[in-house]
């Protein structure tokens, strides 16, 4: 068993284990819409198992950069449905990663109103807005009554993400935003049920993940987590037992998959209380994707020793649009330029070539 070995998630047959993995480009220039580059850009890779979308945006309140899809208004499910559409005609898998921010964004985004968060604590550090860097704000905490409206425009947004033609969706709990702040004890520091033990602050991510999967079906319902991350500003006093705990009540869902993020270098810098992955693999028995600065060799690896069932690839994807088969003929690899990951045009984004 290896990166090619076919794999099926939820009712979906896959013909290779190697996904593209969910990630921001920013090419949404208008009215956070998807546009024809994008269906050509998401069409290229659709030699891929399975695309995992860039990060979208469930609401208005949920975006915290610039030029970023949306999946909230119906020109926006419109312009999803030309990115469908063109996978699909290449014979692609493609689900939408469900987004909110929550804190890691600023009022120049919601026309001066606070962004919103489980605890009125700043994250450190600055973010881009259309004025340049500026640093973080304190956010407005959530009223409990205001977090079931949140939930159900996850369940909107996913509802719309099938609308709009995608096979599934994943529900990006990762890399603390919304749902990670809820998660940690660094960011939740709360006192009504979506506070203080492992249980509550899995409250929030346990409701969306129960409303999805009745709205749309578990087998069109992923979860991607980042256990040991710290981006964002993140931390958490004992995520073993807390990723544990999340990883074995999902078993209960028969998700598509479960979507962890191992330590990156980052991470392990800045003091990454570090959840290995074969603890996450123990513990839940389900589809299990993982990320983090794979290369052929250590997917290979990972998927014959068990520990995952598939490898998302971020960075080597966004450089080689036709991954697998570059993979398959041991070929050269294109290098990704990082001066053209966020830009708005072509460049650095159609442009990089398939093997002659």
């Amino acid at each position: 068993m290896d990166l090619f070995t076919p794999l099926k998630i939820g009712n979906h047959p896959l013909k290779n284990r190697i996904f593209m993995a969910p990630m921001t480009r920013c090419r949404s220039v208008e009215e956070n819409v998807p546009n024809d580059m994008m269906a050509a850009y998401y069409a290229q890779r659709a030699s891929a198992g399975l695309i995992i979308t860039e990060a979208t945006q469930i609401s208005t309140l949920g975006i915290g950069y610039p030029c970023t899809p949306g999946i909230h208004t119906p020109k926006q499910v419109e312009g999803w449905k030309k990115v469908t559409r063109a996978v699909h005609e290449k014979d692609g898998t493609i689900f939408l990663q469900l987004w909110h921010v929550g804190r890691i964004s600023h009022p120049a985004y919601h026309n001066g109103e606070l962004p919103v968060a489980p605890s009125a604590i700043k994250p450190a550090g600055e973010l881009y807005t259309f004025e340049g860097m500026q640093e973080f704000v304190t956010p407005r905490a959530l009223k409990t009554d205001e977090i079931q409206t949140i939930v159900q425009e996850y369940v909107t947004a996913a509802k719309n993400a099938i609308e709009a033609g995608f096979d599934g969706v994943e529900i990006h709990g990762a890399n603390g935003y919304l749902i990670d702040q809820f998660l940690r004890d660094g960011s939740n520091t709360r006192e009504d049920v979506y506070g203080g033990s492992i249980e509550n602050r899995s409250r929030f991510l346990f409701e969306i993940v129960e409303g999805i999967c009745a709205a749309i079906g578990s087998d069109k319902t992923g979860l991607r987590l980042s256990p040991s991350g710290t981006f964002n500003d993140m931390k958490d006093s004992d995520p073993q037992n807390h990723f544990t705990y999340i990883c074995e009540k999902l078993n209960t869902f028969d998700l598509a998959y479960l979507h962890v993020i191992d330590a990156l270098e980052g991470d392990i810098r800045h003091g990454a209380n570090v959840v290995e992955l074969d603890m996450l693999r123990e513990a839940y028995k389900g589809v299990l994707i993982t990320n983090g600065g794979y290369d052929q060799e250590r997917g290979n690896t990972t998927i014959q020793n068990g520990q995952a069932d598939a490898v998302a690839f971020g960075s080597l994807y966004l450089a080689n649009p036709d991954l697998p088969e570059r993979f398959k003929e041991n070929a050269a690899l294109n290098q990704p330029d990082p001066n053209t990951f966020y830009t708005q045009d072509e460049k650095g984004y159609l442009d990089y070539p398939a093997m002659a």
